[in-house]
């Protein structure tokens, strides 16, 4: 109860009236129920708040057992900027009757993930540059069997841009004034690091012309790099909505422009977290050791099951295709970006910084479980001593099919259900750390989204289709 004790004291020196407490849910979307500050006693907290009907959250429970309990994580709390005297807290969920961790809390399994790591001897940093876009204007109608939207951009050739305006795939660091959305930007980092404690790296504008920026995260553990995703999407989300526009984490919203990614940056340490154990000065092509070959033959082995936790939506798979930057191929390289898995060169020597970075991943993933796959999918890389053959230093989308086929290179999947289907043949990687339960559920979630998404008529098919 110490931790507890602090965030009552906390609580109190802050005047807040409020305490927001804040959970995610199976599918990465972030839920919160807000109670009395007088309510939250170091007692209570333990005990844990009774709030949560579980058949109303995508993925947890069904309605003849659905009272789940929400318990505070000390070190989790922070002001909220936008509301006054109102404070947020993440919270672990527990099942009925509160005494055991429920099964399908996304944030349990990158719990359970981070204290494998820690009995094998490890300790990992895991950063994410995640990126948006952000829009003046979102209409969006959905009638039976038919769905239409409309955006409005101020940076896009066809927005309300006063004359200064951007092409499609010219947004790569623009100055202002064409970088329309940089106060935008600015503002969340500038809230991440003094309310949140998140420090920011690096904030940009990104290639697509319509908006679209990221935020470069500095590492953290696993549990604590999902809080920060989470919290980020929060911020940005609440941000755009001050300045009167709307943020969007969706993969690909715009038609012949980049979409969002979430590239992930992993290295394993020692437990003291003293040694980089990625890091070897002798290896001429990339000073890459043995161990993170091994973490990469992990990943390119199980990169297909793992799309359906990285790249988790219908749209995900529209970002997924050639000819703008986002990974097709399961290869590996250094400072190529046609790659799945690439291996950061800016500056040779530098062991503190050496680490691979995994490109599929887009924002629409719940951070948790994204996080946690890619740690496990390299861990059994490592266990298994899988070799992920030479790097492909040529740019992989100009390749001929031939040419592909003679070196062995598999695609990543082309839609949601091919990469479900794969995650139900190859998940033993995953288990036990992730429940059966988990992922079962999980699956039948994703199924119904795709099932559901895919039946609507979009405004392309009427355009090539309604005269055949």
């Amino acid at each position: 109860m110490p931790g507890l004790r602090e965030v009552e004291e906390w609580i109190r020196r802050n005047s807040v009236e409020w305490l927001d407490l804040q959970f995610t849910d199976l599918a990465g979307t972030l839920h919160h129920v807000t109670v009395s500050a007088s309510m939250a006693t170091a007692e209570a907290m333990e005990r844990g708040f009774g709030k949560l009907d579980g058949s109303s959250v995508k993925g947890f429970k069904t309605i003849e057992e659905s009272d789940l309990v929400l318990k505070p994580v000390p070190g989790t709390q922070a002001l909220l900027p936008w509301f006054k005297g109102v404070a947020r807290v993440i919270c672990a969920v527990y099942d009925t009757g509160g005494e055991r961790r429920f099964e399908r809390d996304p944030r349990y399994a990158a719990e359970r993930v981070e204290g494998f790591l820690r009995e094998q001897g490890y300790s990992v940093r895991v950063s994410a540059e995640v990126e948006f876009f952000v829009f003046d204007r979102v209409e969006v109608r959905l009638e039976p069997g038919y769905a239409m939207y409309r955006i409005a951009s101020r940076e896009a050739p066809w927005g309300d841009h006063g004359g200064v305006f951007m092409r499609p795939k010219e947004g790569y660091y623009p100055a202002p004034p064409k970088d329309k959305t940089f106060a935008v930007r600015l503002e969340a980092a500038r809230i991440l690091e003094e309310y949140f404690g998140v420090e920011v790296e690096v904030t940009h504008h990104e290639v697509a012309s319509a908006g679209q920026g990221e935020i470069n995260i500095r590492y953290s553990g696993l549990v604590d790099m999902g809080d920060r995703i989470q919290t980020l999407k929060l911020v940005v989300r609440n941000v755009a909505a001050s300045h009167g526009m709307v943020a969007t984490f969706m993969p690909k919203p715009v038609y012949g422009d980049n979409g969002s990614g979430m590239h992930v940056h992993v290295s394993l340490w020692d437990a003291s977290g003293t040694r980089n154990l990625f890091y070897d000065p002798d290896d001429e092509y990339a000073e890459l050791s043995q161990l993170a070959r091994y973490f990469i033959g992990g990943l390119l082995e199980h990169g297909r099951a793992l799309s359906a936790l990285v790249s988790p939506t219908v749209n995900s798979y529209k970002r997924l295709v050639p000819g703008y930057e986002a990974p097709v191929y399961l290869v590996w390289s250094r400072a190529n970006r046609s790659a799945a898995v690439r291996v950061p060169v800016y500056h040779r020597g530098d062991w503190r910084g050496k680490r691979i970075e995994y490109r599929p991943p887009d924002p629409s993933a719940n951070p948790y479980l994204a996080l946690a796959a890619i740690v496990l999918a390299g861990l059994d890389g490592v266990r298994r001593k899988i070799d992920p053959g030479d790097p492909v230093d040529e740019n992989v989308y100009k390749m001929s099919p031939e040419r592909r086929r003679q070196l062995g290179i598999r695609e990543l999947p082309r839609s949601l259900d091919e990469a479900l289907d794969e995650l139900e043949s190859d998940n033993e990687w995953l288990r036990p750390l992730f429940p059966r339960s988990l992922l079962e559920a999980y699956i039948e979630l994703k199924r119904e989204e795709a099932r559901r998404v895919s039946s609507y008529v979009s405004p392309a098919e009427v355009y090539y289709y309604i005269d055949v």
